[in-house]
């Protein structure tokens, strides 16, 4: 009888372990989903941060020939101010 008792018990405590087992499974792949869907929302972000500096450099490259262009005008400006007098 003794021996009927200990098999359930270990057959219980296997039982346990199992469900414990089951439950940290879907606990590490629900982590996971969030740990992918972080990773793809960071991608996406990466892209557009990307899209948005290449724009700005273009930008930026704009800026400073029409800011080349405005100081060779005013440049010239000066000189024939400069040439008045």
């Amino acid at each position: 009888m003794s021996t009927a008792t200990v098999s359930v018990d270990e057959f219980q405590a296997l039982e346990q372990r199992v469900q414990r087992a089951v439950e940290l499974i879907k606990t590490e792949r629900e982590a996971r989903a969030a740990a992918e869907a972080e990773v793809k929302r960071l991608r996406e972000e990466l892209e557009e941060n990307a899209a948005q500096a290449s724009t700005l450099q273009v930008e930026l490259a704009g800026l400073k020939q029409e800011r080349e262009s405005v100081k060779g005008r005013v440049d010239a400006m000066l000189k024939q101010m400069d040439e008045l007098l």
